[in-house]
């Protein structure tokens, strides 16, 4: 990059870390439209809405006279950053499913340039089986984490009842009748100090270092172990479920949400894995979930995000668990809820110890000793190693629109990385989604799918036979 003038602020270190040569990593966001899209609208937005939601929207990374990266900022032009794709005229959904789903694929894999502010809003406007149209919002992670993105685009969101009241999103808290913590799993840690806590930090944190580094997962159905993975073509799909089923098995088992749902991702990739290769069931297998630092719950608005002292700051705050994935026994076909139990003892430990701070210290510490590029190496390293990574962001619980757009669907995945199966989750209205992005022509997308929703399917039928019950 060119050495120029007239920088505003410098990059932070995760933002230098995340765009290298090695490591460049994207946040996409999805939003379906009810109603097809009126691109007529597509300059105010720009203009008014989407650029003045953090001055990184409107720079581009620069290294100045002494090397040091910085945002500068520049004039920001909406034919560069909105893309309108032209696909063929009066064609079927089926069709246009098909060109969607190119397209996308297409996305993921592209990298946007460098001279340019590292964001682009893709308007598809041709209709697909899922919506009347759809927005893409790609944003590199240098700009933030999820966190910090999904809240800039809720930002630009209104109620779909009543404008003038904020979104409102569902209670992380488990039921009543659960042992655990009043914190969710994926943005929320509450460490206690005891001597228990301590050794299982300080165990889980030595074997993550050693995961990162050292020792691979097993080469399975779900891990190809091959070099380069995030520059393969790749496929995007979901799966949808009813927040309001998986909230009654959560109040059947007395465990929470995320427990619910961790333990039917465990146990169908445990069943694809087998369904593909008998053995495999066995095969050693990792989830990484990654995590918001943060100690809080819901999201700001931009303006607390950018305040110097606020408790959810804007960027990338994010760190890192390994969680291994059970393996199929006799006891968890027999009795799938297993699977459920184990994510929920499997959560509380990891949950209860301060791990993820470590990992967050370990990194800060090699970034100021070896440089941006060897933490760049060491996240790679760490998403190679693993089989699944695993997102989670809590979404509205009221119908939105965005410029008299009734938000049909809303959900996202990242890209960048070099494992085989990404998956992330997602909460809008009444319905839970799941996004996988698989490596193309290694996972059989169906089968997979199939195993995935058997999985919920047994589990929730096992719970509806079931009187509440607390198992620690």
């Amino acid at each position: 990059m060119d050495t120029l003038e007239d920088v505003t602020e410098p990059v932070s270190p995760s933002g230098r870390f995340f765009n290298t040569q090695l490591l460049c990593a994207y946040v996409f966001g999805f939003l379906e439209s009810e109603v097809p899209i009126d691109f007529s609208q597509a300059n105010y937005l720009f203009q008014h809405v989407f650029l003045p939601i953090n001055p990184r929207f409107s720079s581009i990374m620069v290294r100045d006279e002494e090397g040091e990266m910085k945002w500068k900022r520049v004039e920001v032009k909406p034919e560069d950053q909105i893309k309108v794709p032209t696909f063929p005229e009066n064609e079927s959904l089926e069709f246009y499913d098909q060109y969607f789903d190119d397209y996308v694929s297409m996305l993921l894999m592209e990298r946007t340039p460098q001279d340019k502010p590292l964001w682009e809003i893709h308007v598809i406007k041709y209709p697909t089986s899922n919506a009347a149209g759809t927005l893409i919002f790609k944003l590199h992670h240098a700009l933030g984490d999820g966190y910090s993105l999904v809240g800039a685009l809720l930002s630009c969101l209104q109620r779909a009842d009543d404008p003038s009241l904020p979104l409102s999103f569902p209670s992380r808290k488990p039921s009543a009748s659960s042992p655990s913590s009043k914190k969710g799993f994926f943005l929320g840690f509450s460490p206690f100090s005891n001597m228990f806590s301590f050794f299982n930090s300080i165990k889980d944190f030595g074997w993550s270092i050693v995961k990162s580094s050292i020792v691979e997962d097993d080469k399975s159905p779900i891990r190809s172990g091959e070099e380069g993975v995030e520059s393969l073509p790749c496929v995007l799909w979901n799966i949808s479920f009813s927040l309001d089923e998986v909230k009654t098995i959560k109040s059947k088992l007395g465990v929470t949400i995320n427990d619910v749902i961790t333990g039917a991702i465990f146990y169908g990739i445990r069943l694809y894995m087998q369904e593909i290769d008998n053995k495999a069931g066995k095969a050693n297998s990792t989830g990484l979930v990654m995590l918001s630092t943060r100690n809080i719950g819901s999201y700001q608005s931009i303006q607390e995000m950018m305040k110097p002292d606020s408790k959810s700051p804007w960027g990338n705050h994010i760190s890192f668990l390994h969680v291994p994935i059970p393996k199929l026994s006799q006891a968890s076909l027999s009795n799938p809820l297993e699977f459920v139990w184990k994510a929920q003892k499997l959560i509380k430990r990891k949950r209860s110890s301060f791990t993820v701070f470590l990992i967050e210290w370990l990194l800060d510490m090699e970034l100021k000793l070896r440089g941006h590029e060897a933490v760049a190496k060491h996240i790679y390293g760490t998403l190679r190693n693993s089989s699944v990574v695993v997102s989670n962001l809590i979404g509205p619980m009221e119908p939105m629109v965005l410029a008299n757009h009734p938000v049909k669907g809303l959900y996202f995945t990242m890209s960048g990385g070099p494992e085989s199966i990404n998956i992330a989750i997602m909460s809008y209205t009444r319905t839970l989604r799941i996004t996988l992005k698989t490596q193309k022509g290694f996972i059989d997308e169906k089968k997979f799918k199939f195993c995935i929703m058997k999985a919920f399917d047994v589990i929730s039928k096992a719970a509806m036979e079931i009187a509440i019950k607390i198992k620690s």
